[in-house]
């Protein structure tokens, strides 16, 4: 049976922007992930031409008879399984986008994004390529409401210095295995692997990198931000090293970096696995309040 629905796929972020601009401003938090990394690949875009860095690299609008648009995903994760990453749609429209993709030879190994759009297309592939779906992580995207000052503990926050980008990227490596070890999971260490080392020294560049430090200036905790888009700046990773555990880095860090966004004008969230007791109870700490709950899915 035919969809209602019509698919459009575009490799080119800015193109997808322009058409999609509007819809993604309206919900902008929601649509923080796909917005943020669209910008970003749009800017690098137009300096030159730019080398994916995973098999499928696109962007996606889904509309429906009448030529509203009623969903957006991407598929730009430079990590197997390369899940598609879906926003908030309609059953069918999810099912369109899935049949789209079956149909034009991709292997779908997995979905991401919102509930309940993303588990409606991992079931679609499961259903057309004779698979099962599991869920390989709960996550869950808050905002910052009132903010909650932290017991401060000594030392301050600064942007991350240039000759430190070795030292962060490591940091950006071991966020992942310790998160699946705080959370009781594994399978995720490899997030990191599509982040090098210039990808880290662009940031710091922006601006986006901050240090926790001690009194002699030796950083002791690392939290990150994403540029803001439509007004929505996304705070991750945040990561302090296990033998600095326990003091109030994390706390204090976020909190500076959350004020320091609202500063410039940002709206800040961040998002936690919701199988994580440690960084929920952080945030929820520091007044950072549930948007939506999100799902990442293996398809086997």
């Amino acid at each position: 049976m035919e969809s209602e629905f019509t698919v459009t796929f575009d490799d080119d972020p800015a193109g997808f922007l322009e058409r999609a601009g509007d819809l993604l401003a309206a919900e902008p938090v929601t649509s923080s992930v796909i917005a943020t990394i669209a910008a970003r690949m749009a800017q690098a875009a137009a300096s030159g031409p730019i080398a994916p860095r995973a098999p499928y690299c696109w962007f996606a609008v889904v509309t429906d008879p009448a030529g509203e648009i009623v969903g957006v995903a991407m598929r730009t994760a430079p990590f197997a399984p390369y899940p598609p990453y879906l926003l908030a749609m309609p059953d069918g429209a999810a099912a369109a986008l899935v049949d789209a993709l079956v149909d034009r030879g991709e292997q779908v190994g997995g979905v991401n994004g919102a509930l309940p759009a993303a588990r409606v297309a991992a079931e679609r592939v499961a259903e057309r390529v004779g698979a099962e779906v599991a869920v390989t992580m709960h996550t869950r995207l808050f905002e910052l409401g009132e903010l909650v000052e932290p017991r401060l503990p000594r030392g301050r926050l600064r942007p991350a210095y240039d000759d430190e980008a070795p030292l962060a990227l490591e940091w950006f490596h071991r966020f992942h295995v310790d998160a699946d070890e705080q959370a009781g999971h594994a399978g995720h260490a490899d997030r990191a692997e599509g982040t090098t080392l210039d990808d880290v020294r662009e940031r710091i560049r922006w601006g986006r990198i901050w240090m926790w430090v001690d009194d002699a200036d030796s950083p002791l905790h690392l939290t990150g931000a994403n540029p803001p888009a439509y007004g929505v700046a996304r705070i991750g990773p945040v990561f302090t090293p296990k033998e600095q555990r326990g003091r109030g880095y994390a706390s204090a860090a976020v909190a500076e970096v959350s004020r320091r966004l609202r500063a410039e004008g940002s709206r800040v969230t961040l998002f936690t696995d919701q199988a994580n007791p440690t960084s929920n109870r952080i945030y929820t700490a520091l007044g950072f309040e549930p948007v939506v709950d999100m799902v990442e899915l293996t398809i086997r």
